[in-house]
């Protein structure tokens, strides 16, 4: 019984300090890159610097930074996703090559709110 208290202990300390990370506008995790035809959920279209992301409302801005490369770039979220577990956001090819990460498909990043 008294395991079992601390791994629920555990996980509600882990998913509490998540959900203040979140809170803090700031989400560090991986990149993907995609290539969407048609309209987005938005009901836009993917552009040069626009992406996916499950949560920010449409027409956000945020800064995203590869960790790797220290490289940087601001996008426009007009989609919704990614969808795959452990990616924080999708990016559009433009946005990739920007931050270098195109040929290897995916890329540790910080994500930061850009306020209007």
């Amino acid at each position: 019984m008294k395991k079992r208290m601390s791994g629920v202990l555990a996980l509600g300390l882990a998913s509490l300090f998540a959900s203040a990370s979140a809170q803090a506008g700031d989400w560090v995790g991986q990149a993907s890159y995609y290539a969407h035809r048609g309209r987005t959920a938005s009901g836009a279209h993917v552009g040069a610097l626009t992406a996916a992301h499950r949560t920010l409302p449409f027409g956000s801005k945020v800064r995203v930074t590869n960790l790797h490369n220290n490289r940087s770039v601001v996008v426009t979220v007009n989609d919704r996703g990614p969808f795959t577990r452990g990616r924080v956001i999708d990016v559009s090819v433009a946005a990739a090559d920007s931050l270098g990460f195109r040929s290897a498909g995916v890329a540790q990043v910080k994500i930061e709110p850009i306020a209007d």
